[in-house]
């Protein structure tokens, strides 16, 4: 009877770990190619849905370190 268990117990290991593994991979390709990321807040859209391109401002600031202390302020 313990061998029928592992042999059964193996066989739904492997069995739910390929359905995981193509289960997963399709719903990576639909997040990924179906979704629209990053989805914009909702201020960013006009009365009738659509996206307002002219009154949106963005920044970026990049490579922005700031690791200096000021000292100056401490004497």
């Amino acid at each position: 009877m313990l061998a029928v268990s592992l042999v059964f117990g193996s066989f739904l290991t492997v069995l739910f770990l390929v359905v995981g593994l193509i289960g997963g991979w399709v719903a990576r390709e639909y997040m990924m190619n179906y979704r629209e990321i990053p989805r914009p807040h909702p201020e960013m859209f006009d009365n009738q849905g659509n996206l307002i391109p002219d009154e949106v401002i963005a920044f970026n600031f990049e490579n922005y370190h700031d690791y200096e202390i000021d000292d100056e302020d401490d004497e």
